[in-house]
Protein backbone atom coordinates (compact mmCIF):
# COMPACT_ATOMS: atom_id res chain seq x y z
CA UNK A 1 0.00 0.00 0.00
CA UNK A 2 1.16 2.90 -1.12
CA UNK A 3 0.60 5.21 1.43
CA UNK A 4 2.45 8.59 0.54
CA UNK A 5 0.20 8.80 -3.07
CA UNK A 6 -2.69 8.84 -0.56
CA UNK A 7 -1.57 11.69 1.51
CA UNK A 8 -3.13 14.43 -1.08
CA UNK A 9 -6.50 12.66 -0.61
CA UNK A 10 -7.39 13.43 3.02
CA UNK A 11 -10.96 12.65 3.24
CA UNK A 12 -9.91 9.32 1.69
CA UNK A 13 -6.71 8.19 2.87
CA UNK A 14 -7.12 4.38 2.37
CA UNK A 15 -8.01 4.59 -1.11
CA UNK A 16 -7.19 1.73 -3.06
CA UNK A 17 -5.88 -0.30 -0.16
CA UNK A 18 -7.32 -4.19 0.50
CA UNK A 19 -8.01 -4.86 4.39
CA UNK A 20 -8.85 -8.02 6.10
CA UNK A 21 -10.63 -7.79 9.32
CA UNK A 22 -11.27 -10.82 11.32
CA UNK A 23 -14.63 -11.43 13.49
CA UNK A 24 -15.56 -8.08 11.19
CA UNK A 25 -19.39 -9.18 11.64
CA UNK A 26 -20.38 -6.98 15.03
CA UNK A 27 -18.93 -5.23 18.20
CA UNK A 28 -15.42 -3.54 17.53
CA UNK A 29 -14.70 -5.56 14.46
CA UNK A 30 -17.35 -4.37 12.52
CA UNK A 31 -17.00 -0.98 13.48
CA UNK A 32 -13.23 -1.32 11.99
CA UNK A 33 -14.58 -2.75 8.58
CA UNK A 34 -17.06 0.15 8.25
CA UNK A 35 -14.42 2.57 9.45
CA UNK A 36 -11.87 1.39 6.89
CA UNK A 37 -14.46 1.55 3.98
CA UNK A 38 -15.66 5.21 4.94
CA UNK A 39 -11.56 6.37 4.39
CA UNK A 40 -11.51 4.39 0.98
CA UNK A 41 -10.00 0.90 1.62
CA UNK A 42 -12.12 -2.77 0.09
CA UNK A 43 -12.94 -4.85 3.14
CA UNK A 44 -13.48 -8.65 3.44
CA UNK A 45 -14.79 -9.80 7.01
CA UNK A 46 -14.99 -13.10 8.74
CA UNK A 47 -17.55 -14.46 10.49
CA UNK A 48 -18.48 -17.54 12.05
CA UNK A 49 -22.08 -17.78 12.72
CA UNK A 50 -25.09 -14.98 12.40
CA UNK A 51 -24.89 -14.68 8.85
CA UNK A 52 -27.07 -12.12 8.66
CA UNK A 53 -24.74 -9.78 10.95
CA UNK A 54 -21.98 -10.14 8.80
CA UNK A 55 -24.55 -8.97 5.73
CA UNK A 56 -25.38 -6.14 7.93
CA UNK A 57 -21.87 -5.44 7.55
CA UNK A 58 -21.78 -5.72 4.02
CA UNK A 59 -24.04 -3.81 3.19
CA UNK A 60 -22.59 -0.85 5.08
CA UNK A 61 -19.55 -1.32 3.63
CA UNK A 62 -21.06 -1.16 0.04
CA UNK A 63 -23.40 1.75 1.14
CA UNK A 64 -19.91 3.91 1.17
CA UNK A 65 -19.11 2.08 -2.37
CA UNK A 66 -16.69 -0.28 -1.33
CA UNK A 67 -16.42 -4.13 -1.84
CA UNK A 68 -17.06 -6.61 0.84
CA UNK A 69 -17.08 -10.03 0.79
CA UNK A 70 -17.72 -12.05 4.11
CA UNK A 71 -16.21 -14.98 4.71
CA UNK A 72 -17.05 -17.86 7.06
CA UNK A 73 -14.04 -18.76 9.23
CA UNK A 74 -13.65 -20.33 12.66
CA UNK A 75 -11.33 -17.86 14.45
CA UNK A 76 -10.03 -21.04 16.33
CA UNK A 77 -8.77 -22.67 12.64
CA UNK A 78 -5.81 -22.34 11.55
CA UNK A 79 -6.36 -23.48 8.28
CA UNK A 80 -10.06 -21.53 8.00
CA UNK A 81 -8.51 -18.28 9.01
CA UNK A 82 -5.35 -18.43 6.85
CA UNK A 83 -7.43 -19.53 4.13
CA UNK A 84 -9.67 -16.52 4.30
CA UNK A 85 -6.67 -14.39 4.03
CA UNK A 86 -5.45 -15.93 0.90
CA UNK A 87 -8.93 -15.20 -0.23
CA UNK A 88 -8.98 -11.80 0.32
CA UNK A 89 -5.84 -11.07 -1.45
CA UNK A 90 -6.99 -13.59 -4.56
CA UNK A 91 -10.57 -11.46 -4.60
CA UNK A 92 -8.95 -7.88 -4.15
CA UNK A 93 -5.86 -8.66 -6.02
CA UNK A 94 -3.84 -7.66 -3.15
CA UNK A 95 -3.52 -7.29 0.31
CA UNK A 96 -2.59 -4.29 2.40
CA UNK A 97 -3.97 -4.37 6.07
CA UNK A 98 -4.68 -7.37 8.47
CA UNK A 99 -6.96 -6.60 11.06
CA UNK A 100 -6.19 -9.75 13.72
CA UNK A 101 -9.62 -9.00 15.22
CA UNK A 102 -11.42 -12.32 16.14
CA UNK A 103 -11.38 -13.72 19.61
CA UNK A 104 -12.58 -16.26 22.11
CA UNK A 105 -13.73 -15.15 25.28
CA UNK A 106 -13.69 -17.10 28.51
CA UNK A 107 -14.06 -16.53 32.11
CA UNK A 108 -14.02 -18.85 34.68
CA UNK A 109 -11.56 -20.00 37.50
CA UNK A 110 -8.44 -21.86 36.53
CA UNK A 111 -9.09 -24.88 38.15
CA UNK A 112 -12.59 -25.20 36.63
CA UNK A 113 -11.05 -24.63 32.72
CA UNK A 114 -11.26 -27.39 30.44
CA UNK A 115 -9.09 -28.57 28.05
CA UNK A 116 -11.28 -27.92 25.08
CA UNK A 117 -11.67 -24.72 26.50
CA UNK A 118 -8.14 -23.79 27.16
CA UNK A 119 -7.58 -25.43 23.53
CA UNK A 120 -10.16 -23.23 21.79
CA UNK A 121 -8.64 -20.17 23.42
CA UNK A 122 -5.06 -20.72 22.96
CA UNK A 123 -6.03 -21.75 18.85
CA UNK A 124 -8.14 -18.66 18.35
CA UNK A 125 -6.24 -15.38 20.13
CA UNK A 126 -2.73 -16.89 19.71
CA UNK A 127 -2.44 -19.56 16.86
CA UNK A 128 -4.69 -17.85 14.70
CA UNK A 129 -3.19 -14.46 14.51
CA UNK A 130 -0.39 -16.19 14.04
CA UNK A 131 -1.05 -17.60 11.21
CA UNK A 132 -3.08 -14.97 9.58
CA UNK A 133 -0.40 -12.49 10.28
CA UNK A 134 2.60 -15.55 8.62
CA UNK A 135 0.15 -15.45 5.28
CA UNK A 136 -0.15 -11.86 5.48
CA UNK A 137 3.47 -11.73 5.18
CA UNK A 138 3.90 -13.56 2.63
CA UNK A 139 1.17 -11.32 0.33
CA UNK A 140 2.02 -8.04 1.89
CA UNK A 141 4.05 -5.10 -0.01
CA UNK A 142 5.64 -2.12 0.81
CA UNK A 143 3.50 -0.38 3.51
CA UNK A 144 1.25 -3.32 4.70
CA UNK A 145 -0.06 -2.90 7.95
CA UNK A 146 -0.78 -5.61 10.84
CA UNK A 147 -2.79 -4.88 13.76
CA UNK A 148 -3.36 -6.75 16.56
CA UNK A 149 -6.21 -6.97 19.12
CA UNK A 150 -4.45 -7.20 22.27
CA UNK A 151 -6.63 -6.60 25.33
CA UNK A 152 -6.58 -4.35 28.86
CA UNK A 153 -6.45 -7.24 30.63
CA UNK A 154 -2.81 -7.97 29.77
CA UNK A 155 -1.46 -4.96 31.67
CA UNK A 156 -3.87 -5.29 34.77
CA UNK A 157 -6.03 -7.96 35.47
CA UNK A 158 -8.30 -6.21 38.61
CA UNK A 159 -10.66 -9.46 38.86
CA UNK A 160 -10.83 -12.96 39.38
CA UNK A 161 -11.53 -15.37 36.47
CA UNK A 162 -9.94 -13.52 33.26
CA UNK A 163 -6.48 -15.85 33.60
CA UNK A 164 -6.98 -17.55 30.42
CA UNK A 165 -7.70 -14.67 28.42
CA UNK A 166 -5.22 -12.34 29.45
CA UNK A 167 -2.09 -15.04 29.49
CA UNK A 168 -3.59 -15.44 25.28
CA UNK A 169 -4.06 -11.96 24.78
CA UNK A 170 -0.80 -11.04 26.18
CA UNK A 171 0.42 -13.58 23.48
CA UNK A 172 -0.49 -10.49 21.33
CA UNK A 173 2.48 -8.32 22.43
CA UNK A 174 5.60 -10.84 21.40
CA UNK A 175 3.72 -11.39 18.14
CA UNK A 176 3.38 -7.74 17.95
CA UNK A 177 7.37 -7.33 18.28
CA UNK A 178 8.16 -9.92 16.31
CA UNK A 179 6.41 -8.67 13.11
CA UNK A 180 7.54 -5.22 13.49
CA UNK A 181 11.15 -6.74 13.55
CA UNK A 182 10.78 -9.02 10.95
CA UNK A 183 8.28 -6.55 8.63
CA UNK A 184 10.45 -3.53 9.50
CA UNK A 185 13.08 -3.49 6.65
CA UNK A 186 10.28 -4.73 4.28
CA UNK A 187 7.91 -1.62 5.08
CA UNK A 188 5.60 -3.63 7.38
CA UNK A 189 4.20 -2.22 10.33
CA UNK A 190 2.64 -4.37 13.73
CA UNK A 191 0.92 -2.26 16.19
CA UNK A 192 -0.99 -3.88 18.85
CA UNK A 193 -4.15 -1.83 19.94
CA UNK A 194 -5.60 -2.88 23.75
CA UNK A 195 -9.43 -2.01 23.81
CA UNK A 196 -10.14 -1.85 27.85
CA UNK A 197 -14.06 -2.17 28.83
CA UNK A 198 -15.92 -2.16 25.20
CA UNK A 199 -19.81 -1.67 24.76
CA UNK A 200 -20.30 -4.74 22.60
CA UNK A 201 -22.66 -7.86 22.91
CA UNK A 202 -20.60 -9.91 24.88
CA UNK A 203 -19.53 -6.95 27.43
CA UNK A 204 -22.61 -4.71 27.56
CA UNK A 205 -22.31 -1.10 29.43
CA UNK A 206 -25.57 -1.75 31.07
CA UNK A 207 -23.95 -5.37 32.39
CA UNK A 208 -24.28 -6.80 35.93
CA UNK A 209 -20.70 -5.59 36.46
CA UNK A 210 -20.20 -2.35 34.26
CA UNK A 211 -20.55 -0.08 37.11
CA UNK A 212 -18.05 -1.43 39.15
CA UNK A 213 -16.09 -1.65 35.92
CA UNK A 214 -16.81 2.04 34.52
CA UNK A 215 -14.99 3.12 38.08
CA UNK A 216 -11.97 1.82 37.34
CA UNK A 217 -11.81 3.62 34.32
CA UNK A 218 -10.37 7.12 34.23
CA UNK A 219 -13.04 8.58 32.43
CA UNK A 220 -15.76 6.69 34.17
CA UNK A 221 -17.23 5.12 31.38
CA UNK A 222 -16.82 2.36 28.71
CA UNK A 223 -15.46 2.43 25.44
CA UNK A 224 -17.43 2.36 22.50
CA UNK A 225 -16.55 0.35 19.39
CA UNK A 226 -16.33 3.08 17.10
CA UNK A 227 -13.71 4.81 19.26
CA UNK A 228 -11.75 1.55 18.81
CA UNK A 229 -11.99 1.71 15.40
CA UNK A 230 -11.25 5.33 15.20
CA UNK A 231 -7.55 4.43 16.20
CA UNK A 232 -6.89 1.45 14.16
CA UNK A 233 -7.98 3.20 11.06
CA UNK A 234 -5.56 6.23 12.17
CA UNK A 235 -2.64 3.53 12.39
CA UNK A 236 -3.89 1.65 8.91
CA UNK A 237 -3.46 4.95 7.25
CA UNK A 238 -0.80 7.43 6.75
CA UNK A 239 -0.42 9.05 10.12
CA UNK A 240 0.41 5.30 11.58
CA UNK A 241 3.68 4.81 9.24
CA UNK A 242 6.25 5.53 11.68
CA UNK A 243 4.05 3.45 14.48
CA UNK A 244 5.26 0.26 14.93
CA UNK A 245 6.21 -2.60 17.64
CA UNK A 246 4.14 -1.24 20.00
CA UNK A 247 0.99 -1.18 22.03
CA UNK A 248 -1.92 1.57 21.88
CA UNK A 249 -4.27 1.15 24.81
CA UNK A 250 -7.73 2.86 23.97
CA UNK A 251 -9.36 1.66 27.63
CA UNK A 252 -11.17 4.97 28.76
CA UNK A 253 -7.88 5.06 31.04
CA UNK A 254 -8.39 1.58 32.92
CA UNK A 255 -4.84 0.82 32.94
CA UNK A 256 -4.12 4.35 34.15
Amino acid sequence: MDNASNTGTNHLPLLGAAALVTGGSRGIGGATAVRLAELGADVAITYREKEERAAQVVDRVKAVGRRAPAIRADAADVGSVTGAVRRTADTFGRLDILVNNAAAFMMGATEDVSDDDLGRAVAANVEAPFAAAREAFRLMGEGGRIINLGSNVSERLPFPGLTLYSMTKSAMVGLTKGLAREGGPRGITAVMVAPGPTDTDTSPADGPMAETISGITALGRYVRPEEVAETIAFLAGPGGSATTGTAVYVDAGFTA
